[in-house]
């Protein structure tokens, strides 16, 4: 079995404007998933605001910087993930169909394959 990261993006001003009814329907959404997927589901959270990040980098000289926030400027921010189990890319993205950010306008889903080294 290989393992997959979900990294689950979107637009964080449009999630925080949710109404009850589209955090219960989400909410739903990440149940019916966690269903389908079973113990395939290593691992998985939400994120808290990206506002909330620290990035860190080294300067030429090695001197270790850090700056509040994300290093990128994007309109998508990384709002959560999961670490899955799956026979192959095609079963981790027949899972990962299942998110809801997968049909909303300012959500996307990555699958990156996590790399094995040794």
């Amino acid at each position: 079995m290989a393992k997959y990261l979900i990294l689950i993006y979107g637009d964080e001003q449009q999630w925080a404007a949710r109404t009850p009814e589209q955090v219960v329907r989400l909410t739903e959404g990440h149940r019916a998933f966690r269903a389908a997927a079973g113990t395939a589901v290593l691992d998985g959270n939400e994120l808290a605001e990206a506002s909330t990040s620290t990035t860190l980098r080294s300067d030429p000289a090695g001197a270790l910087t850090t700056t509040d926030g994300p290093f990128l400027e994007t309109k998508e921010a990384l709002g959560g993930y999961y670490l899955i189990e799956a026979a192959d890319l095609d079963r981790a993205i027949a899972l990962c169909a299942l998110l809801p950010e997968v049909s909303e306008g300012h959500s996307g889903v990555e699958i990156r394959p996590v790399g094995t080294h040794g």
